[in-house]
């Protein structure tokens, strides 16, 4: 299983450049976000953190246009129609990975949560290992439409990198509760870390499909 190596795409070149493009917009809007919180934590909500976030947004109004581009393609010109849907379902479930990193960049900006220094270092371990996530997510759902031998590897890692983050997070938001910050304080920091974590999780159900989906192939 999953050892065949052999493009979807035949004869529909600009559908695989769409494709592409909304994977290269979830490697971005992890990049961006990543920057994003770098300026946070250096300057909270200031011009240059705004300036960051709205490249995130940008990316995601782009990548509703692309995933509305391949819904339109893959129906009106009738293109693969035998994985049609679940080249939807991919598509879709990519776009939620996006919204998930704008939506949480502008919670930051709107409710400009103090982050105590003594928090800090897991804050910055978890949103690491949420963004290498849903990289390794964009990589190995890429893979599916190209190669299958690589498709298991990459899932690989985002199960584990979903785990440690999923161990990050309670570590963290226990010393949060564990702190003597005000109490509503304390719910405003659990809450984004909360919303931090489920970038990862936005990511494993991508792959738990993605999985499904190359077993359909390969049956």
């Amino acid at each position: 299983m999953f050892d065949i190596k052999l493009s979807i795409f035949s004869g529909t070149r600009i559908l695989e450049q769409k494709i592409d493009e909304m994977h290269d917009k979830v490697m971005e809007s992890s990049l961006f976000f990543k920057e994003a919180f770098e300026i946070y934590m250096r300057e909270k909500r200031s011009a240059n953190y705004r300036r960051s976030s709205k490249k995130i947004k940008n990316l995601e109004s782009e990548a509703d246009t692309l995933r509305r581009d391949i819904e339109s393609q893959l129906y009106i010109q009738n293109l693969i129609p035998d994985l049609r849907a679940d080249v939807l379902q991919m598509v879709e479930n990519l776009d939620k990975v996006i919204n998930e990193f704008d939506e949480v960049a502008h919670k930051f900006y709107i409710e400009r949560p103090v982050i105590p220094p003594e928090f800090k270092e897991k804050f910055h371990i978890l949103v690491d290992q949420v963004c290498e996530c849903a990289e390794n997510m964009s990589i190995c759902s890429r893979a599916f439409f190209r190669d299958f031998a690589t498709v298991r590897d990459y899932s690989r890692k985002v199960y584990f990198l979903e785990h440690e983050s999923d161990k990050t997070w309670a570590a963290l938001k226990q010393d949060v509760f564990d702190s003597d910050l005000e109490l509503a304080h304390k719910i405003q920091l659990s809450g984004l870390i909360g919303e931090v974590a489920d970038i990862a999780d936005r990511a494993e159900d991508c792959i738990d499909a993605v999985l499904i989906f190359t077993i359909k192939r390969d049956i």
